[in-house]
């Protein structure tokens, strides 16, 4: 039924289910590590970071907002499909979720397991036989959930993540009623320029290519709730990217805090979880690890259904052979392989493609919130991208271990961010080129 308008319960729903679609496993891990790091400059790094981890994700979404779910359309067919095509299959099935079943085993499951390690011989092969059970047992859940997108904004919206924002307030409340140690110093970067090394490190959640595709699959949520009016579909999601982004504040500000205040159960970690999985373990024992367990299971699934619902309404569109369900099984059955065999190999080989598409993702955002402001836009789009990506690649063949020492004279080439000072130059000359200037449109 078509009214095109969503009641306060469904809209704060909607909220819910956005908040939860990107708070992964990743997003809980990352803040405590860089709160320890950053000690003393805390506030300054807690800033950049949310800048980059809730900044940017809620303008991205504003911008699908905006123009109704098409970011691409100024560019040309080929680069448009290519562009969204790299996007999907990086933040879907190749690499971030199958990664969340990964560390919902690692926090939510290992703990409980008295041989987590245990392997077994499979078509020539050695597979983690815990794991393979456990990504296999957690994709079919995705799957059921995935098949289903109508019922979404109902069972994770208005299910899941009440559950999933409980629990984590209890954190929260924790780690600032609990007695923590005294906030250390900085340490590494953190030292000397705090607030860059929490935009850098913002960057790891890659939230901003995730809101490229959450945004389109809210607004086909809101179409099957009945809002099918452009305006009131950018509402409401609007309103559902507000509501996630001060769920993520909140859940990040909290961990930051916890990390820096952590002492010594802060000793030894390599990563965030281990911090988390330390204060829970010595706040509240077997009853904590099992609340932090629930906490990130929930966190990963919520995240995996919605990149593979995602996924599988673009390939629907793009190839309408392909029928969405069979599309969310196919997803759900490559995640379980994926998470099983040879992650850490595509890891390696993931991260420099993230880095050369991140900074065109960020580019792509940027230009689409000034479309009006520009007098060709068209140009704008297809020029200010083009620099992004020429000087993403120099970032992506860095981070591929390729010897770049003969760029180290251009300005954040050291930091892996070559890209910005060009690519922002590209934008102030498109906003300041006058209407009479004749320009390729084609």
């Amino acid at each position: 039924m078509q009214n095109n308008k969503m009641s306060v319960t469904d809209t704060i729903g909607l909220g819910f289910m956005t908040f939860a679609f990107f708070l992964g496993a990743g997003n809980i891990i990352f803040p405590p590590f860089a709160g320890m790091l950053a000690g003393e400059n805390m506030m300054s790094a807690m800033l950049g970071f949310l800048i980059t981890a809730v900044g940017l994700p809620l303008l991205g979404l504003i911008a699908i907002a905006k123009s109704n779910g098409k970011v691409t359309a100024l560019l040309p067919a080929f680069a448009a499909t290519a562009l969204a095509i790299t996007i999907y299959v990086i933040i879907g099935p190749a690499f971030a979720a199958p990664r969340t079943s990964l560390v919902a085993f690692e926090i939510g499951a290992r703990p409980f397991i008295d041989n987590p390690d245990l392997t077994i011989l499979l078509a020539g092969s050695e597979f983690n036989l815990p794991q393979l059970i456990y990504t296999t047992v957690f994709f079919i859940i995705t799957m059921l959930l995935a098949l289903f997108p109508g019922n979404l904004l109902d069972s994770v919206g208005k299910v899941l993540t009440p559950i999933l924002l409980v629990l984590l307030m209890g954190l929260a409340l924790a780690v600032i009623l609990l007695p923590g140690a005294d906030v250390g110093a900085a340490v590494g970067a953190y030292q000397t320029s705090p607030l860059t090394k929490g935009i850098l490190e913002g960057y790891n959640t890659m939230d901003t290519l995730a809101s490229l595709m959450f945004g389109i699959l809210i607004i086909d949520l809101l179409r099957k709730k009945g809002v099918e009016d452009t305006k009131a579909q950018t509402k409401y999601l609007i309103r559902a990217a507000f509501i996630a982004a001060g769920g993520l504040a909140f859940v990040y500000v909290s961990l930051f805090y916890l990390g820096a205040t952590a002492g010594t159960l802060a000793e030894g970690a390599t990563n965030g979880g281990q911090i988390l999985t330390n204060f829970v373990n010595h706040e509240f024992g077997v009853t904590g690890t099992f609340m932090l367990s629930l906490v990130v299971t929930l966190a990963c699934l919520t995240t995996a259904v919605g990149l593979v619902t995602a996924c599988s309404e673009y390939f629907n569109e793009l190839i309408p052979a392909l029928s969405y369900r069979l599309l969310a099984v196919l997803f759900s059955v490559t995640c379980a392989v994926v998470a099983n065999v040879g992650l850490s190999e595509l890891i390696r080989i993931s991260i420099p493609v993230l880095m050369t598409i991140y900074p065109v993702a960020i580019a792509l955002v940027i230009v689409t919130l000034l479309t009006n402001r520009f007098n060709h836009p068209v140009f704008a789009h297809r020029t200010v991208l083009s620099v992004a990506l020429f000087f993403g690649v120099f970032d992506g063949l860095q981070a591929a271990g390729i010897d770049m020492s003969m760029l180290d004279f251009m300005p954040l080439h050291a930091e892996g961010m070559a890209w910005l000072p060009p690519t922002f130059i590209a934008i102030l000359a498109c906003l300041f080129m006058p209407k009479s200037a004749q320009v390729a449109q084609s």
